[in-house]
């Protein structure tokens, strides 16, 4: 019979190791956990927006526009 794996990570805000079978993973505590979500909520943390590339660009733009035309 095969044996689940338990992986072992580090605590996104304190470093400590954690397993993932622990209740709390990723963090090794509900006040890790806590600082993670104020972090978030404080705008800490942010998303950026997604890179756009060359080639669509091209393709969005208008044949007839006169500002590409020089």
């Amino acid at each position: 019979m095969p044996r689940k794996r338990t992986l072992k990570l580090r605590c996104p805000i304190c470093k400590k190791e954690v397993k993932n079978t622990d209740a709390d993973f990723p963090f090794c505590s509900d006040r890790c956990r806590l600082i993670d979500l104020g972090k978030w909520a404080s705008g800490a943390y942010v998303i950026s927006s997604p890179v756009a590339d060359a080639e669509e660009s091209i393709r969005d733009r208008d044949p007839e526009d006169p500002e590409d035309e020089a």
